[in-house]
């Protein structure tokens, strides 16, 4: 099982970047889909999560600004992530479990580096 995260990179503030997440090794189309996101000294922190229905739940901080989506067939979740701030600056991480901001698996993770 494997989880594949991509498109992190160097944005300016006000900026926008797509995180993508692609699954392989297992169906996660019944999963709950996350985000979480850390940086150093920190633990990690719940981002957004959608439910295998299209249901969505984001952490206050990035309410309005990003958004989560997720493509069954694909076996992959998105992360639209819009008017970007240096202190979303983070390395992301997505993961599937069966609880909102529970992960049974985690994929690897992507740097986004929001310059101010």
């Amino acid at each position: 099982v494997q989880l594949q995260a991509s498109g992190g990179g160097l944005v300016q503030t006000g900026g926008s970047l797509r995180l993508s997440c692609a699954a392989s090794g297992r169906y996660f189309g019944p999963y709950i889909m996350n985000w979480f996101r850390q940086t150093p000294g920190k633990e990690r922190e719940f981002v957004a999560a959608i439910r295998s229905g299209g249901s969505t739940y984001y952490a206050d901080s990035v309410k309005g600004r990003f958004t989560i989506s997720r493509d069954n067939p694909k076996n992959a979740v998105y992360l639209q992530m819009n008017s970007l701030k240096p202190e979303d600056t983070a390395v992301y991480y997505c993961g599937a479990g069966l609880q909102v901001g529970g992960n049974v698996y985690w994929g690897q993770g992507t740097l986004v580096t929001v310059s101010s």
